[in-house]
């Protein structure tokens, strides 16, 4: 069975909320789904769909978790009945939360596709336990190095490998051309002035 199926009259649907506050809104639903009476019952799961990512600033390589999908967040829940009737409970229960604007469909909320569900799932599952950078780059383009014993030198990338977060960077030195292994955030792009 797909994870987008309904299963039970569970399905996935999407909920547009106030700019950053989508933790807050996840948060409240994780524990006011417990406490509120009956409310297990139709909320199954909350999912904020992140990915960690690292950067170099100021020499200092930190990682902080990204929003896949910022502005919403994801609710596998039952919101209507064996009739195609909207069950208000769960409705009013989810809208009224501080930070959350609407269901995607207002008014008639409309379930993900099971396709579009996987996705965001496959995206979450690719995702774990993964640090990705902050900027992607592109083999053939040129960057200069912040950090290790080639310090502020430039040179030109030639591989790429994703994986391991690390490119093969070709390097001028005294002359010669050396390929030199680095790690994405020891670099960064030269930008055209």
């Amino acid at each position: 069975m797909n994870p987008g199926e309904a299963v039970d009259g569970f399905r996935w649907y999407a909920i547009q909320t106030l700019s950053n506050m989508e933790q807050k809104v996840k948060k409240y639903l994780d524990k006011f789904v417990q406490i509120e009476p009956g409310m297990a019952d139709y909320v199954a799961e909350v999912l904020m769909p992140t990915e960690t990512v690292s950067e170099v600033r100021g020499g200092k390589r930190s990682t902080r978790v990204r929003k896949l999908y910022p502005g919403y967040i994801f609710l596998r829940m039952r919101l209507f009945d064996e009739d195609g009737k909207l069950i208000n409970q769960p409705w009013f229960f989810v809208r009224n939360v501080q930070g959350v604007i609407d269901f995607i469909g207002g008014e008639r909320p409309v379930a993900l596709k099971p396709s579009e569900i996987e996705l965001i799932l496959e995206q979450v599952r690719a995702a774990e336990g993964k640090t990705v950078p902050k900027v992607q780059f592109n083999v053939g383009e040129e960057v200069k190095i912040n950090d290790g014993p080639f310090m502020n030198l430039t040179g030109t990338i030639d591989a790429i490998d994703v994986e391991r977060g690390k490119m093969q960077v070709s390097v001028s030195i005294f002359g010669r051309l050396t390929p030199v292994e680095l790690e994405f955030w020891q670099v960064e792009r030269v930008t055209e002035s």
